[in-house]
């Protein structure tokens, strides 16, 4: 039997992280499956990556899901490792953003890796092996301001990994947890075009200052996706995973403020992000 390792790998848009993800197995010699929403999912690679094959797949789709997961057991008869890395961005004040742009985060980032993990989970138990790679974000753990919509769902895939990480250890199945800081991709232009489109009210003078934190990732000193990725896959393919990786560009720096006051916290983001003075006179209607 080919014990070559079976990889399905979510969100894998070329120029984002999971595009370099399944650079990365394919580099160790693994099968790679990379899936992304029909539209795109036929333009992600050639010819010239052998080891790596395309499939239709949207995780907001229980339709969707089952088929690409079944069309991978009918072809190799297992999935070693889920990567569950599909995911959107979702920036703006939570008082003002709109209830259906929050779902919409919730169903892909969250519900979407939990109904991959469902459909992929069976195959893993009946073998008793396998990998589930969950991406959250180090702002799961340290939420901050003009992305809560986007924290929330990440500290949710954080809770989820934790006990899942538990639950399926009588079945050999292990999760991993990714916790990215800030990594250089096109993940951040897709929200910056989203947030400039909104007109806000209650925080109209914010405007600018909502833009540069959905940009935020993209700095100059955000750590490049392939060296993060080939970093996570490295660690992801040891005989036994680690439970967590963080890694990229600001993480030390969230790492740290996880663990000081709050009102450390709050003194910092509100200096960062021009909350630190009260607006005054202000008259909505």
């Amino acid at each position: 039997m080919d014990n070559t390792i079976v990889v399905l790998v979510t969100g894998c848009a070329k120029g984002g992280i999971g595009y370099e993800y399944c650079k990365a197995f394919a580099e160790h010699g693994c099968i790679v499956f990379a899936t992304d929403v029909p539209h795109r999912a036929h333009q992600l690679f050639n010819e010239s990556f052998s080891t790596i094959q395309t499939l239709e797949l949207d995780v907001t789709s229980d339709e969707s899901v089952e088929k690409a997961v079944q069309t991978i057991i009918s072809k190799h008869g297992r999935i070693d490792i889920l990567v569950n890395n599909a995911g959107i961005g979702s920036s703006g004040p939570l008082a003002e953003l709109p209830l259906e742009a929050v779902r919409k985060t919730w169903e892909v980032n969250t519900l979407g890796q939990l109904r991959m993990v469902q459909q992929v989970v069976p195959h893993m138990a009946s073998r008793g092996s396998g990998v589930i790679v969950n991406v959250g974000s180090v702002v799961g753990n340290v939420p901050t301001p003009w992305a809560g919509s986007y924290c929330a769902s990440k500290a949710t895939v954080h809770a989820m990994s934790h006990v899942l990480r538990l639950e399926l250890r009588p079945f050999g199945i292990d999760v991993v947890l990714v916790m990215p800081g800030a990594i250089r991709s096109n993940f951040g232009s897709a929200t910056v075009e989203n947030v400039k489109s909104q007109e806000w009210k209650l925080y109209k003078k914010y405007k600018k200052s909502i833009e540069e934190r959905a940009n935020a990732s993209q700095s100059g000193n955000s750590t490049d996706a392939g060296i993060f990725a080939r970093d996570v896959v490295n660690k992801v393919l040891r005989k036994k995973p680690p439970k967590q990786i963080v890694s990229g560009h600001l993480s030390g720096l969230l790492s740290i403020l996880s663990w000081l006051p709050l009102w450390v916290r709050d003194l910092y983001f509100s200096y960062r992000f021009n909350l630190n003075q009260k607006v005054r006179d202000f008259n909505l209607f």
